[in-house]
């Protein structure tokens, strides 16, 4: 598919996922993986779920193939969940038919992505609410170390298969968008999706090894450590070892002919701890990517994204970005962590000044 070339919507195979609880990824594998294996015949398409990381309770559920085949999946995934009401609760439903009819499908979004769903004016999200009767609801921040958002889907069975067809049609329509989108996954692992691809359209890459097997056993903490750290120092070692002979056959014109550019919005109250003191962060991020990384002045309108522009071979843009949202998780966690604390220091001082 070229870059000019839009896709029939028609001929189009979509990657849809959705983040469940692991409690709701047990109901729809099933015992024995029975669930989602009658999924796939009879909606026909290729689904899975993502396997058990201990401490996560994040999954991530994939379904790929043709629009229809994939919006009917999930409408017998919402089913699936509505006949198990205790698999997980909704505190947030408001539903307009009997709550036991009533369910959430959580769809991953590309950042990107969010404002083709939304339309000019919230037109866009307004028309899928009306057709399906649906209510959508977005999240305001990105997944960990992923330019991923959720999109929650709240409605009867039908309202959510309606409204998933729509929202599909929206990724294969503006599919350009979705380029360099960077999956969440609950492993917290480098991502491995090409940075110049779009995981969503056409991409079978972005059907993850996903498993319908068993939940893993449980792993003691201290033993869960040891094989972790063995597991990352064989990785390095691994990688380390690749490097070497990669380094021996690159030819630097193959080099110059695999350069790619792409850009992504950084909200403008983030750009600080991107930067860093004196550029230092954003100096480093740069020598570690091997990508050259661009910044747009600030935007006019206050609280403005801000433009970075980056360029590299699809492996440096990977890693550039994988560092990028990386800093960008660690300073949310941060000013999480700072409100605590104020919020704790304007308990504290109130009960003092109520003592005395």
């Amino acid at each position: 598919m070229g870059s000019g070339d839009a896709p029939s919507i028609q001929d189009t195979q979509l990657t849809l996922r959705a983040l469940v609880s692991t409690k709701e990824a047990g109901v729809i594998i099933g015992k024995g993986g029975k669930n989602v294996a009658d999924l796939r015949d009879v909606a026909n398409v290729k689904a899975g779920v993502s396997k058990v990381v201990p401490g996560v309770h994040d999954r991530v559920l994939s379904v790929t193939g043709f629009l229809p085949n994939v919006a009917h999946a999930y409408e017998l995934v919402a089913q699936t969940l509505v006949e198990n009401p205790m698999a997980t609760t909704h505190p947030g439903l408001q539903p307009t038919a009997p709550a036991s009819l009533q369910t959430v499908v959580r769809i991953l979004i590309s950042h990107n992505l969010m404002g083709t769903i939304i339309g000019r004016q919230g037109l866009k999200i307004k028309h899928i609410q009306d057709a399906s009767t649906a209510r959508l609801v977005a999240t305001k921040e990105m997944l960990p170390q992923s330019t991923e958002r959720v999109v929650e889907v709240h409605g009867s069975v039908d309202a959510i298969r309606i409204a998933i067809e729509e929202i599909g049609k929206c990724l294969i329509e503006d599919w350009e968008r979705g380029v360099g989108t960077v999956l969440y996954n609950p492993a917290t692992r480098v991502p491995t999706v090409s940075s110049t691809s779009n995981p969503y359209v056409n991409n079978m890459r972005a059907s993850v090894d996903f498993t319908h097997a068993d939940p893993v056993p449980v792993v003691p903490h201290s033993a869960a450590v040891a094989a972790l750290s063995r597991h990352r120092s064989h990785t390095v070692a691994r990688m380390r070892s690749q490097s070497v002979s990669v380094q021996r056959q690159i030819d630097p014109a193959a080099i110059a002919s695999n350069i790619r550019t792409q850009e992504i919005a950084i909200p403008g109250d983030m750009v600080g701890c991107i930067i860093g003191k004196g550029g230092s962060r954003i100096t480093e991020i740069r020598r570690l990517s091997g990508s050259r990384i661009s910044i747009a002045k600030a935007s006019e309108s206050e609280g403005g994204e801000r433009l970075f522009t980056i360029t590299g071979t699809p492996e440096c843009n990977e890693k550039a970005l994988y560092l990028l949202y990386g800093q960008l998780e660690a300073e949310r966690e941060r000013r999480i962590a700072n409100a605590h604390l104020m919020a704790s220091l304007e308990s504290i001082n109130e009960h003092v000044i109520a003592e005395e």
